[in-house]
């Protein structure tokens, strides 16, 4: 995903910027345009405001910021959201929970060891 950031405020400009640095193109060669004024007729654009309309509504966090940006990308694309999420087999917690068991005992031998180990003295 290639991003250019337009911004009126040069605070917001600055701090989408840094925010986005890793994801920052040319307008010409980008996916998406940030921008803080509405834009009509441009499906590239990404409008970032207080209002309700908005594809993001300030305040933001940077978390929040970047899963707009993917879902706009996905939408641009082509593909929905909610397909990928149907898509994803449901979780299997058994690798985890298994390794959890192995972690507990491990770590309760080790507390054993250096209780008795304490006491032997």
């Amino acid at each position: 995903m290639k991003v250019a950031v337009e911004c009126k405020s040069p605070l917001l400009q600055k701090s989408l910027e840094m925010l986005l640095a890793k994801y920052i193109s040319s307008k010409k060669q980008c996916d998406i345009v940030v921008r803080d004024v509405k834009c009509l007729n441009d499906e590239r654009c990404f409008y970032i405001s207080s209002e309700k309309n908005s594809d993001l509504i300030k305040p933001f966090s940077k978390s929040q910021l970047l899963l707009a940006l993917d879902n706009k990308y996905k939408k641009i694309n082509g593909d929905t959201i909610e397909d990928d999420e149907e898509a994803e087999e449901p979780l299997n917690f058994d690798i985890l929970e298994k390794r959890i068991e192995f972690l507990t005992a491990e770590y309760q031998k080790n507390i054993l060891k250096a209780v008795k180990a304490f006491y032997e003295k």
